[in-house]
């Protein structure tokens, strides 16, 4: 996460103005810059991309392939990775406003001894009775993370599922692997440190609220209402559209990871396979207030934790402003580790909603956001 804010910066120093242009021309070059983006990664198969914007009256949606013996389908489910935390966040927050939990909330309030003991660690005090809902949304319990964050042996979780793919993973698992290995950050509170340990602790409570499962729940408060038919959580459910669509290949060096195991460990961190379209109507529903209300969201973008100079961490929210750029560049809403991107940009009315199937892009996705940006603001 530290790197997004300094290449960010020097690439938009550098970027110029596109003068008005027409809607098709437009979309031959927005589709020719992710065409470029998508063959320069030889590691992976199937990217996809969806730009939508009800004002501009566009709806583009594409897939390409680095290999060109393969057709991609712009409809095949893939895997979101960290965005599936906005799932989550939201499933929060539909829950707060039923009554059933607050953002102020002490999370020794849901979770048992069993988990909260020796969770919070902080120069030989135990601060695990002091985390609040809130600071588990935005980063700032200061809880380390089990999938980036190393051991003494400079070992983190993320080495284990690539070299061991046929562990199966569960959030008991990745959570007492922080409380044995790792140490926190800072007191809870003063500071921000990305953790997808962070959501797997919410995960757990969401289920000792609710009395049942995460997927359960997701399904039936967004997926099943915004008739999100071709959305799971990967080895947790299945979509309501079957035969389900194989899940796009996910490559990392020279390995599959979309046939291992052991990426259970991204449960409600990151679990979530969806599609373009799907992901669109959840976004577009978050967004014009029909899952949550308006005062609910503006406290999910506005609690927010500094991930770095220009990007800030709401509840399962980023948000990015460009420095030299002005306001109308800035976008909200979530990325994930796999080159996945979901984001609104309100001075044009655009969702831009995709995947480049790369593990570990993180700034390049960002990148293209605001390359494209330029040529749509000149439709404006």
């Amino acid at each position: 996460m530290k790197k997004y804010s300094l290449v960010i910066i020097a690439f938009v120093m550098a970027t110029g103005t596109v003068f008005g242009t027409s809607t098709e021309k437009t979309k031959e070059k927005v589709f020719s810059i992710f065409t470029k983006m998508a063959r320069s990664n030889q590691n992976q198969n199937n990217s996809f991309l969806l730009i939508h914007s009800d004002s501009l009256n566009i709806h583009w949606k594409m897939g390409s392939s680095a290999n060109n013996e393969i057709t991609a389908d712009s409809n095949q489910p893939f895997h979101y990775a960290s965005i599936g935390k906005t799932i989550v966040s939201t499933t929060v927050a539909i829950l707060a406003e039923q009554g059933k939990i607050k953002f102020s909330d002490h999370i020794s309030k849901y979770l048992d001894r069993e988990i909260l003991n020796g969770l919070h660690i902080y120069k030989k005090n135990d601060y695990s009775d002091s985390i609040t809902i809130a600071q588990l949304l935005n980063h700032t319990s200061g809880i380390a993370d089990y999938y980036t964050d190393k051991n003494k042996d400079g070992i983190c979780l993320m080495d284990r599922m690539l070299a061991e793919p046929n562990t199966f993973w569960t959030p008991y698992t990745t959570i007492a692997w922080t409380k044995n290995n790792l140490k926190a950050k800072f007191k809870p509170g003063k500071g921000c440190h990305y953790s997808d340990t962070n959501y797997e602790l919410l995960g757990l409570i969401i289920e000792q609220i609710t009395k049942k499962q995460l997927h359960e729940v997701c399904h039936e408060l967004i997926f099943n209402p915004l008739e999100m038919n071709d959305t799971y959580f990967i080895f947790h459910s299945e979509p309501k559209n079957q035969p389900t669509k194989k899940m796009a290949d996910l490559f990392y060096k020279g390995k599959n990871l979309a046939t291992y195991k052991s990426i259970s460990m991204s449960w409600a961190g990151g679990g979530v396979i969806s599609t373009t379209e799907d992901m669109l109507i959840f976004f577009k529903a978050l967004n014009s207030r029909k899952l949550i209300k308006n005062e609910t969201l503006e406290t999910m973008k506005s609690d927010y934790g500094k991930l770095g100079a220009n990007m800030n961490y709401g509840y399962g929210l980023m948000q990015f402003r460009f420095f030299g750029m002005g306001s109308k560049y800035r976008i909200w809403g979530n990325s994930g580790s796999v080159g996945a991107i979901m984001y609104y940009n309100e001075a044009s009315d655009t969702y831009i909603i995709g995947c480049f199937n790369k593990f570990g892009w993180q700034v390049e996705p960002i990148m293209f956001i605001v390359r494209i940006l330029r040529h749509i603001f000149a439709l404006k």
